[in-house]
């Protein structure tokens, strides 16, 4: 059997708030979502497809602009593949960038928590204090530390 599902029920299942959805609404991002007699937003199974789509790019970072711009372009049918492939390629390329940059990033945190999980990390920390207030001293900076 068919049903439709509410704002509500479709917030919880895409754990969203529900006045994302309404945003997103407002941006252009739902144009498939149909609204009933009372001006409600009903949803149909076929939306839940486009709203895991629209949280993916979102989530990956894509500008809510050209979010709605692959929305219009879906809209638009089969017309209109090349040019979704395309954007969804260079997203994907801007996600890899991202991706390598978090684990550079990551691995400057183990750093950190290994030297304060080192049983010699007060030692370790107080010689790189040293460090900074030599070497501040010896350009006549400002010491940092307190």
């Amino acid at each position: 059997m068919k049903k439709t599902y509410t704002i509500k029920e479709v917030a919880d299942y895409f754990n969203l708030p529900i006045s994302t959805i309404r945003y997103y609404d407002k941006k252009g991002l739902l144009p498939f979502v149909s609204k009933n007699k009372a001006g409600y937003r009903v949803f149909s199974e076929s939306d839940f497809g486009f709203i895991k789509t629209i949280c993916c790019l979102k989530n990956t970072g894509m500008p809510i602009k050209d979010i709605q711009t692959y929305i219009g372009l879906c809209m638009q049918g089969t017309k209109t593949i090349d040019q979704r492939k395309q954007m969804l390629q260079q997203h994907k390329q801007n996600v890899l960038i991202q991706q390598r940059l978090l684990t550079e990033n990551l691995k400057e945190i183990d750093v950190k928590i290994n030297r304060y999980a080192s049983p010699d990390s007060k030692n370790i920390i107080k010689a790189q204090i040293k460090f900074v207030k030599d070497e501040k001293k010896d350009l006549k900076l400002k010491d940092p530390f307190i």
